[in-house]
């Protein structure tokens, strides 16, 4: 069976639907738990693609997170050599903004939690992971810390009204702001006292996610079929 190498930041940011999605498409995973000091690979070699997960640290936060720096090295050497895929989520699409010279600020902004709407940037017409989406999408969104500027190499795929980079591609790299991999089951268990501090309705934001998981599994899904397709 084909793997996948899969780099696990924080124990609550663990792969959630992508594990059934991989097997679906007869993929293993192979997941390194970088937040409990297992050691991160120098290349991805031999494995069909490199997916980076979430977090809540930022990209450069190696004095508490001494792992990062092994793990940016990992995404330079991965996207740079260009033959195995590359999917960064949140902190994930953070890593590969920052890795090539962009710049990512914490606590940026407003938060986003939740279901949001995503919008379609001209960049996604030819993007191949991409193919078929309307115009505008939604998405699971939980994140403050955003990417402010992005590499002079990336393009841009999508923006929401509170976050101008929701999506980005560098070669065959692509990182997302949102969480493509976390459905209702996993907003149901979110901290509501957090989501009051942050401006959210704990009520609402778990509602709003039961009402698209459906919708949210099928268009993550596809996307993610697509990345997989890309895959050697």
């Amino acid at each position: 069976m084909t793997t996948v190498l899969i780099i696990e930041n924080d124990p609550g940011s663990g792969p959630g639907r992508l594990l059934d999605w991989l097997g679906a498409r007869g993929f293993s995973p192979v997941i390194v738990r970088a937040w409990a000091d297992e050691p991160i690979p120098h290349r991805a070699d031999g494995h069909a693609a490199l997916i980076l997960l979430g977090g809540g640290l930022l990209p450069d936060a190696d004095d508490t997170s001494p792992w990062l720096k092994a793990e940016r090295e990992l995404l330079r050497a991965t996207t740079e050599h260009g033959r195995v895929p590359v999917l960064g989520i949140c902190l994930g699409a953070q890593l590969l903004a920052h890795t090539f010279g962009g710049e990512v600020r914490g606590k940026y902004g407003l938060p986003e939690k939740g279901v949001t709407e995503l919008h379609l940037l001209p960049g996604a017409t030819e993007d191949p992971l991409l193919a078929g989406l309307p115009a505008t999408v939604r998405a699971i969104e939980s994140h403050q810390d955003q990417i402010t500027r992005l590499p002079a190499d990336a393009v841009p795929l999508m923006s929401s009204e509170r976050c101008p980079h929701q999506m980005l591609r560098i070669g065959r790299s692509w990182g997302v702001q949102f969480h493509p991999e976390v459905g209702a089951d996993r907003v149901r268990r979110w901290d509501p006292e957090r989501l009051r501090s942050l401006g959210f309705d704990p009520e609402t934001v778990i509602a709003d996610a039961e009402k698209y998981d459906a919708e949210l599994e099928q268009t993550w899904s596809a996307m993610f079929g697509r990345f997989l397709d890309g895959a050697s």
